[in-house]
């Protein structure tokens, strides 16, 4: 029974034995398979930094302000007989837009006309008499008194009248129509709002050390969200003399066209002006770039010969840099690249320093230092 039971243990060793050498051959021969082989080069797009001029240029928010503006409202009380305009309707200088009721100022008009007449005639009469000497110059200066005061009279009912003949001070868009007819006004009611839309202002405030940058005739750059994917241009045509106290702020204005009529007074604007020095940076694309924590990196593109094969491949080699300032899809790189370098431009993520990589631009991004997306 013993001798049956060591030749069962016998067995199973040996029987270990063989599957443990087995194993340990397949292993060997994976592991020598695996560092003999080869992986393929990573395709990439790549791109050389290059040397920009970008235009340097100083951004902020200003608010859109009609070159003239104003509510038109009554200036004297009266019942509003006549609207002769339409809300939102255009307007020249001089058109009628309300008339109040004048029938009582017309009749005192008429009174006021014919006590003129009555009293230039007296005068025309003095000075007749004066001539002959059958009267006497105070009768003369005394009709001539009269006469004035009725000619005062006269225009003082013409100027009531012209008061309740409400025109357009200036050439403008009228807004909504505040009054309807028969409607008794006040003295200081509103009627309709008048704004002059093209061109138009763009107010805004720069800080005290940027003055110095500022001309008057420089370019501005102006966009809203009222008219997406447009960029209006204009000029800087004022720029205030005192700085705000509590800001240090200067206020600054310019001036656009505005044809199309999308920009209204109250809208708020990006404002982006325009210096006419500008600035040599290293541009690289914004993708190229590689973001992390302990700091930002690009991988660079250099070419490297194969000990073995003595063929020359490109290999990938991790640069940490230190960015500037964005353009676009650009960014500016302040140091840690070389200009003419080549960098990748996409798919930094999954890369790693001393790969082998293939370059195929055909799929590269097309970076751009104004891009206008087309479903923004």
């Amino acid at each position: 029974m013993l001798k049956k039971i060591i030749i069962a243990l016998v067995l199973i060793v040996a029987v270990v034995c063989v599957l443990f050498y087995s194993k340990k051959s397949q292993f060997t021969a994976m592991g020598a398979a695996q560092m003999a082989m080869v992986m393929p080069p990573e395709t990439v797009t790549a791109t050389a930094a290059i040397q920009q001029d970008w235009e340097t240029n100083i951004t902020a928010t200003g608010s859109v302000v009609a070159v003239q503006g104003v509510t038109v409202s009554a200036e004297m009380a009266g019942k509003v007989s006549k609207i002769s305009f339409e809300a939102g309707s255009a307007v020249k200088a001089g058109d009628l837009l309300v008339q109040l009721d004048t029938a009582t100022e017309e009749a005192q008009l008429a009174a006021a006309e014919a006590g003129a007449k009555w009293a230039q005639l007296n005068l025309d009469r003095a000075k007749d008499l004066r001539e002959k000497s059958t009267n006497s110059q105070s009768d003369v200066d005394s009709a001539t008194v009269q006469a004035k005061q009725a000619d005062a009279q006269v225009e003082g009912i013409r100027a009531a009248i012209a008061k309740k003949t409400i025109r357009a001070p200036f050439a403008g868009k009228l807004g909504l129509r505040l009054v309807n007819l028969g409607q008794i006004l006040k003295e200081g009611d509103p009627i309709a709002s008048l704004q002059t839309l093209d061109p138009i202002y763009v107010n805004f405030s720069l800080p005290q050390q940027r003055l110095a940058e500022l001309t008057v005739g420089g370019v501005v750059r102006v966009t809203s969200d009222a008219v997406p994917g447009e960029t209006l241009e204009g000029k800087v045509t004022a720029v205030n003399p005192d700085v705000d106290a509590v800001t240090r702020n200067v206020r600054v204005q310019a001036t656009l066209t505005n044809a199309s009529e999308k920009l209204r007074p109250g809208m708020f604007a990006t404002v982006t002006v325009v210096l006419p020095n500008k600035e040599s940076v290293r541009a690289i694309p914004a993708s190229s770039v590689l973001y992390a924590p302990y700091g930002d990196s690009v991988f660079v593109v250099d070419e490297k010969q194969d000990a073995k094969s003595g063929k020359t491949e490109k290999v990938l080699r991790q640069q940490f840099v230190r960015l500037g300032t964005t353009r676009g899809d650009f960014v500016s790189v302040v140091s840690g690249l070389k200009e003419g370098e080549v960098i990748v431009t996409s798919g930094v993520f999954k890369l790693r320093p001393g790969e082998a990589v293939v370059i195929d631009n055909t799929l590269a991004p097309n970076a751009q230092l104004a891009p206008k997306p087309s479903d923004t």
